[in-house]
C-alpha cells in the first residue's frame, strides 16, 4: 500500500523518480521564492546558478532540509560550502533523496569568477548515484552544469543556467535512463533597498516552459519575509528569513493544490 501510494505522488509531482534521477533545488531562501533564483547571489547558487556564487565574499557553510508533503521517504538533506578565493570562488554541495532502500544521491564541485567587471561564469562537476530497492549496488554516472550572471546595474541583474548538456543518465539493467538537458533563464530586481522581486523560466526535454516569481521583502532590518508562485497546478511557497551576525536562519513553506504542505529549513554559517 504505501509503495503504491508514494508512486502515484511522484507521478503527480510530474517526475518518474522510480526510473530517473531528479536534480533537487536546496536551500530554503530558494524554496520561498519558489525557486526563482538563478540571478541572485546565495549560498545555495551552487544548487542554482554557480556563477551566482561570485557575489560571495567570505567562507560560507549551510545545511537544509526538506519533507516533501510531510512524507518521510520523499526527505531531502543538503549541505553547501562556498569558498572565495582571489581569483574566483570554489562551491561544494552535496545532497541526498529519499530513505530507506531507495535514495539519490548528487556531489558537486564547482568553480566560478567575473570574466569582465559585469559578466561573470561557472562550471560544475557532478556525480550522481541513485540506489534502488531490488539493486544491491547503486547505479552513478557524472555530469556537469554551467552558468552566468551579468549585472546591468546596481539593482539588475540576469541569470542563465544550463544542467546537463551531454545528456548523461543512468545505466541499469533496463538500459539507459537518461536525465534531461535543463535550461533555466532568470531576472530579478532590487527596490529601495529592503526589496527583490525575481522571475524565472526553465525549460526541459519534452516540458513546455515552467515559471517562476518570487518577491521578498525586510520590513525591519535582518528579517526578511519572502513569497513565491510557480506554475500549473499553482505551488505558492512562503517563508521568513533571519540574520544574526554571522549566522543566518531560513523557514519556507510550499503548498500544492493536490499534495498538500512541504516544510524546509536551512541555517548558513559565514566564516
Amino acid at each position: 500500500m504505501l509503495k503504491t501510494y508514494l508512486t502515484a505522488i511522484l507521478l503527480l509531482f510530474g517526475a518518474a523518480r522510480l526510473s530517473a534521477i531528479e536534480n533537487h533545488p536546496s536551500g530554503a531562501r530558494p524554496f520561498a521564492l519558489s525557486n526563482a533564483i538563478v540571478s541572485i547571489s546565495d549560498p545555495w547558487s551552487t544548487f542554482h546558478n554557480q556563477a551566482t556564487l561570485t557575489g560571495i565574499s567570505a567562507f560560507t557553510a549551510g545545511f537544509y532540509f526538506e519533507s516533501r508533503f510531510l512524507i518521510e521517504e520523499l526527505s531531502l538533506a543538503s549541505g553547501t560550502i562556498v569558498l572565495p578565493l582571489k581569483k574566483g570562488v570554489f562551491g561544494f554541495s552535496y545532497s541526498q533523496f529519499g530513505k530507506g532502500t531507495y535514495k539519490e544521491n548528487k556531489a558537486g564541485v564547482a568553480f566560478a569568477m567575473m570574466l569582465t567587471e559585469k559578466l561573470g561564469a561557472s562550471v560544475q562537476l557532478d556525480y550522481f548515484s541513485q540506489r534502488m530497492p531490488e539493486n544491491e549496488n547503486a547505479y552513478g554516472f557524472v555530469t556537469f552544469e554551467t552558468g552566468l550572471v551579468y549585472h546591468f546595474n546596481q539593482n539588475l541583474h540576469f541569470g542563465a543556467h544550463f544542467f546537463n548538456p551531454i545528456k548523461a543518465g543512468v545505466e541499469t539493467a533496463e538500459g539507459m535512463q537518461e536525465m534531461p538537458f535543463t535550461v533555466r533563464l532568470g531576472t530579478h530586481y532590487s527596490l529601495a533597498g529592503n526589496m527583490l522581486i525575481s522571475f524565472e523560466a526553465d525549460k526541459t526535454a519534452s516540458y513546455n516552459w515552467f515559471c517562476r516569481s518570487g518577491l521578498e521583502f525586510e520590513p525591519v532590518k535582518n528579517f526578511i519575509l519572502r513569497a513565491g508562485v510557480s506554475g500549473r497546478p499553482v505551488n505558492i511557497t512562503t517563508g521568513i528569513g533571519i540574520r544574526m551576525k554571522k549566522i543566518v536562519a531560513d523557514i519556507g513553506f510550499g503548498y500544492h493544490a493536490n499534495l498538500g504542505i512541504t516544510p524546509a529549513v536551512s541555517i548558513q554559517f559565514e566564516l
